[in-house]
């Protein structure tokens, strides 16, 4: 039986640069999910406080997403969250927070959680949503609850590239969410140290601190590595397939989200899962946007279903 999702974050306006000069400019940020989860075929409820100014281009993409729902999207007044990512020929991705949108009330979401199976919660901007109020969400769910730590721990100064920064109120964050989504910078900044180097050894530390905390499993995304899957009773790094052509590598972390989501909505395990969300990230380097990264999601759905009339 199919579940509805619900989806917390915050849709982004991003121009990202290279070292090159070439620019790309669109919409990212919790879109990136969305269009895995639609594309997938799931009915989706969207949780966003979106700009004015992102409006049109928003509801003019969204709409030809047929799962889609759009009550939780709240209009708030300017030009919405601005973000310039940077890729240089070597070492990390420099982000810069140009605007922001205001934290989202958490009302609709409460009300809204015995229509729901599963509830997503992406840091995109670090100002989504208050601690106090995710708080309150995760004491009124009564379902999983996945959480992408994702720009929680990046200093929120805007127009100056962001630093990572130790997250010294991680286990208030955590506490009663059931999978957990982070990548090696944003694990570190969890226990403390953002500039130490990645070690098995302190992720299954972290996942162990997590499952005292109510988690069932935690994914450590590892870019080219693939993912460390880790839950109480074993840990397993699953690799990424071989990629046969780089694009564009923005929101791949959130493609394996969504990929990975539906799998754990549909049952399957958090290995099975992963791998799933990790094969589908993986072709997503090869494309460029939302739109295309819905329609490559649909192209999986519709492979899914002839192999199994087959």
């Amino acid at each position: 039986m199919s579940i509805d999702l619900g989806l917390i974050g915050t849709i982004t306006s991003d121009e990202i640069s290279f070292d090159s000069g070439k620019t790309i400019n669109g919409l990212g940020g919790v879109l990136y999910q969305a269009a895995v989860l639609c594309g997938l075929g799931k009915q989706v409820h969207l949780y966003t406080n979106l700009g004015e100014k992102l409006i049109q281009d928003v509801e003019k993409m969204v709409e030809k997403w047929p799962g889609l729902r759009r009550e939780g999207i709240c209009r708030v007044p300017g030009a919405g969250n601005q973000v310039h990512l940077h890729y240089p020929e070597k070492g990390e991705r420099v982000e810069t927070l140009r605007s922001v949108v205001p934290p989202l009330n958490p009302r609709q979401v409460i009300e809204d959680m015995r229509k729901l199976g599963m509830l997503i919660l992406i840091i995109n901007s670090g100002f989504d949503i208050e601690l106090s109020d995710w708080r309150k969400i995760v004491a009124a769910a009564k379902i999983p609850v996945w959480l992408d730590v994702h720009s929680l721990p990046l200093s929120r100064e805007l127009n100056v590239p962001r630093n990572y920064l130790p997250l010294t109120e991680w286990k208030e964050w955590i506490e009663g969410v059931s999978f957990i989504q982070v990548n090696e910078k944003e694990l570190f900044s969890m226990l403390g140290d953002p500039d130490k180097r990645y070690s098995e050894d302190d992720a299954l530390a972290f996942g162990k601190e997590a499952f005292s905390l109510g988690a069932k499993a935690v994914f450590v995304t590892l870019g080219k590595e693939g993912v460390l899957v880790i839950t109480p009773e074993e840990s397993k790094r699953i690799r990424s397939p071989e990629v046969k052509s780089v694009v564009d590598t923005t929101g791949c972390g959130d493609v394996f989200c969504g990929g990975a989501v539906v799998k754990l909505a549909e049952g399957q395990d958090p290995f099975t899962a992963a791998s799933c969300g990790l094969e589908l990230a993986t072709e997503a380097v090869s494309i460029k946007g939302i739109e295309e990264t819905y329609m490559l999601a649909r192209r999986h759905r519709e492979k899914e279903k002839q192999s199994k009339e087959y």
